[in-house]
């Protein structure tokens, strides 16, 4: 008998260990049991539980007297296994009574699930097919089939309060009929409502599980790993819950003693509250599961996994142990005052960031990682081998700080106390003198005593560890705590301490005894005196190195050379300065009116009135500043000429002989 726990839950595993062969003598087996434990533990509760193949479905009788297994689909008729249904994966259908074989017949498509309805004797089939065909074993033909909106069907499922038939497609959805009026009722699409925003999908969800419990509550398994619980009276889930695995889920179960729901992949088998969705158990068997079902009104647990031999699990919170095995009670109580490790103690609990730090997530599904929770656990010595391949130093720094932290630890036993840390040393000079203070002072010795922040060890890594060291430096450690700012004035405070403490003990001496003296009080306000002023001085201080950092900063750009930045003028335009930009811009801001009064006072612009009565506008096109060079230039070359032009009256022809020229 093996014992694993998951959340303080105890499965004990009744089909594990070692089998003794039926040859050997009493005095043989009598010896091994003393030498192995294991065949001391091993319980035999089912002689000869095993089949000579591979089983795919488990199931109990209505009675509680028989526990089935077969390779196929099968159905009990009857309380007993009196009445049997096989569905076989050649299309054909088997009806067994309790001496054998009884009849054979076929339906038209490959079927992969089938269930009654007590009341018509109504056989449902569901498969490669978008019908679902329907036997009637009263009439002994089949019915009209169900026309559904799916290409294929997966599994099925009759309500038996008030016998609702639900299909589960491939498609992702679930189809709900009502069998009196052979109509479809209800449609659920539980692909969009699996995917959350942790769940990563690469396929469509399909439906892989399919169960009633109740009147109202149904549950759906995914081919993605997904189980969702819905009410069927909304079209949202109440819960959804990821086995992170992503492999099919196979079967789903209520345990409504404890309002558990129980949900199976080829991997593992979790156990988690319907109503809140807390985890309550997880089983990860050795070998890869086909299917699981709860034994009725009981804790056991029967599975069909991929080995012939059949699995049986007690877990004594989910319920008693059956009748023909009472005795288990007995024994898990003798096994409770021994226990033993569990089976998650060689395991490392890792969540998806941590695979992804490491380099394992192609690991997800495979036997080295088991899902639980929102991370995973793995080999203990898997991860140590992982992490020192990805940080090969780990190791190295990991057992220098441990030496260190031993080293610091035998120092702090025979070292005295008024040696000072190497982190906050002047927080603990200061505690240590007040520590001395209240050794020597002797009128604070009725005082009741406190601990000192040194030797309290929930105080221990404030001196310890690098980070929690006090900036002195800050502004708001020199306001709040100006009298420990510097060690010189501690060791002032501490000699004036002293001083008071020697006028105190003669003042004491002079005073009855019980009689109160105003020392105190008047120290006290000398105290709180001698504060405030030294936060006023702090202040100044502050106040001052805040002047002199805006000087600092004002020569510093009084002395930078600014370096001149150039831009380059697109071709075919001119500049302009910022200020005629800035002044357009104000101009456009203003009104019509408001510009005409502008350009008409600065003559570019003018108005007036015409005979007929109507407005005469009359404006100077403004010149660019290249039109404006230019007529500058011709206005200096005619001043220019003028002033070279030379007088032509001084040039007079002379009177030649002869007769003159008319």
């Amino acid at each position: 008998m093996q014992v694993s726990s998951l959340n303080e839950v105890k499965i004990y595993s009744l089909s594990c260990g070692k089998s003794l062969p039926e040859w050997l003598s009493d005095r043989k087996k009598r010896a091994l049991q003393k030498k192995d434990v294991d065949v001391r533990r091993r319980i035999e509760l089912i002689q000869d539980f095993e089949m000579p193949t591979v089983c795919t479905t488990i199931k109990v009788s209505k009675d509680g007297q028989y526990i089935l297994a077969t390779v196929v689909t099968f159905e009990t008729l009857s309380d007993d296994y009196s009445k049997i249904v096989f569905l076989h994966n050649d299309r054909y259908i088997e009806f067994h009574s309790q001496s054998g074989f009884y009849y054979k017949t076929r339906i038209p498509k490959f079927g992969r699930d089938f269930s009654y309805h007590c009341p018509s004797c109504d056989l449902y089939f569901v498969g490669a097919s978008s019908e679902v065909y329907r036997l009637n074993l009263e009439q002994g033909r089949y019915l009209n089939p169900l026309q559904t909106d799916a290409a294929e069907n997966n599994v099925c499922d009759i309500n038996l309060v008030h016998g609702l038939f639900a299909t589960g497609t491939v498609e992702g959805r679930v189809e709900c009929w009502d069998p009196r009026t052979r109509g479809r009722v209800g449609l659920l699409d539980c692909a969009l409502s699996s995917v959350t925003a942790d769940s990563e999908i690469n396929s469509l969800p399909t439906i892989s599980a399919l169960k009633f419990n109740g009147a109202l509550t149904m549950a759906v398994g995914t081919s993605t790993g997904q189980v969702l619980l819905y009410d069927l009276r909304s079209d949202k889930p109440l819960l959804v819950k990821d086995h992170q695995y992503g492999l099919p889920i196979k079967s789903v179960h209520f345990q409504d003693s404890l309002d558990l729901i129980l949900s199976a992949d080829s991997r593992i088998i979790k156990m988690w509250n319907k109503n809140s969705g807390k985890m309550f158990t997880s089983l990860e068997p050795e070998h890869d599961i086909n299917d699981v079902c709860l034994y009725p009104d009981s804790g056991m647990l029967l599975m069909a996994n991929e080995t012939p031999k059949m699995g049986i699990y007690y877990i004594p919170v989910l319920g008693p142990a059956p009748r023909w095995c009472s005795f288990l009670d007995n024994l898990t109580e003798e096994l409770e005052e021994n226990p033993e490790s569990t089976v998650y103690d060689d395991y490392k609990f890792v969540t998806k960031k941590d695979l992804e730090n490491l380099g394992l997530t192609h690991l997800i599904g495979s036997p080295f990682l088991r899902a639980y929770m929102h991370g995973f656990f793995m080999d203990i010595r898997l991860y140590h081998k992982v992490k020192l391949m990805v940080n090969p130093f780990a190791y190295e720094e990991y057992r220098k700080d441990k030496i260190r932290q031993k080293i610091e630890e035998t120092r702090a036993q025979r070292v005295q106390l008024k040696k000072l840390p190497k982190v906050n040393k002047e927080l603990a000079l200061k505690l240590i003198e007040e520590e001395e203070e209240k050794q020597k002072s002797t009128w604070k010795k009725k005082a009741k005593s406190l601990p000192n922040i040194l030797t309290d060890d929930r105080f221990k890594v404030m001196f310890e560890n690098p980070d929690f060291q006090v900036d002195e430096e800050s502004e708001e450690f020199r306001l709040l705590n100006p009298l420990v700012s510097k060690i010189s004035e501690k060791r002032k405070k501490k000699l004036r301490l002293l001083e008071q403490q020697e006028l105190h003990e003669k003042e004491e001496e002079e005073e009855p005894e019980g009689k109160p003296s105003d020392a105190e009080s008047s120290e006290s306000s000398d105290d709180e005196k001698a504060w405030v002023d030294e936060v006023r001085k702090q202040r100044r201080l502050l106040l001052q190195e805040e002047k002199a950092k805006r000087r600092e900063r004002l020569r510093e750009d009084q002395q930078a050379v600014l370096q001149p930045r150039f831009y380059e003028i697109k071709a075919g335009e001119e500049f302009r300065s910022f200020r005629d930009a800035a002044t357009k811009q104000k101009l456009l801001n203003k009104t019509l009116e408001d510009r005409l009064k502008l350009e008409a006072k600065s003559g570019a612009l003018s108005v007036s009135d015409t005979t007929v009565g109507s407005k005469q506008l009359t404006f100077t096109l403004k010149r660019s500043e290249q039109q404006k060079k230019q007529q500058e230039a011709e206005k200096l070359h005619r001043q220019e000429r003028r002033t070279l032009r030379r007088s032509a009256g001084h040039l007079k022809s002379r009177h030649r002989r002869g007769r003159p020229f008319h």
